[in-house]
């Protein structure tokens, strides 16, 4: 049985990322700060893992939970984000790093510590967003989001290129999805795609056979917002 970790799963898209991904009999473990078990029906497949992505010691139970089981990880999607909405001068220097932590840092600690549990035809899908790529729009408000979504982006290239010979690195800059984190950037806008879509999308994406794509950074949007 194949294994998918997802970060970022207590709503929106990861949370119908993990209903995709059990549904479709794949052993998957659930990674956020909220344990959605006891709210929503999963198989015995799924584990959810209590999870800041911030916090080492939290990465280190992941760890220990993968080892414990001798399990390796076909799938990892990065899915957890956060998004400060403030005008530039307004964002403090805690606005910026809080944001880096979970959208850039937090995801290189996880990687080098998942490294050992990777083959050589995993898949790791990095869950950027639109507005992290050069020459698309970008909005007022969302600097320490937008600039970190590029990191990742340029990290995504790079660690392709350092790892030709596997894991597989992409990552997919997501428009407008109706979650809450759009409403945070922009309140009151109305997506046309649904968290449950954009899922649908993800979970094929992310199980298609990577060798078609490697160190790609793909735009998945039909607006943005």
């Amino acid at each position: 049985m194949k294994t998918a970790l997802i970060t970022g799963t207590s709503s929106g898209i990861g949370l119908e990322l993990i209903k995709k991904f059990d549904k479709e009999g794949i052993r998957t473990i659930s990674l956020s700060r909220s344990n959605i078990i006891t709210d929503h029906e999963f198989s015995s497949r799924l584990t959810h893992i209590n999870f800041d992505i911030t916090i080492e010691d939290d990465i280190k139970k992941v760890v220990d939970f993968l080892s414990s089981n001798s399990l390796q990880v076909d799938f990892l999607i990065n899915n957890a984000g956060k998004l400060v909405n403030k005008p530039f001068l307004d964002q403090t220097q805690v606005d910026f790093k809080s944001t880096y932590d979970v959208n850039f840092f937090g995801i290189i600690r996880l990687l080098q510590s998942l490294f050992p549990f990777f083959k050589k035809d995993s898949h790791i899908v990095n869950i950027s967003s639109i507005g992290g790529i050069g020459g698309s729009s970008k909005f007022p408000g969302l600097a320490s989001y937008s600039s970190s979504k590029g990191a990742l982006n340029i990290l995504t290239e790079v660690l392709a290129t350092e790892f030709k010979d596997g894991p597989y690195f992409n990552t997919l800059c997501l428009g407008a999805v109706q979650t809450p984190m759009l409403e945070l950037a922009f309140p009151g806008y109305n997506a046309e795609v649904k968290p449950k879509d954009m899922a649908q999308f993800i979970f094929d994406f992310s199980t298609s056979n990577p060798l078609l794509f490697n160190g790609k950074v793909i735009p998945v949007s039909i607006s943005n917002p």
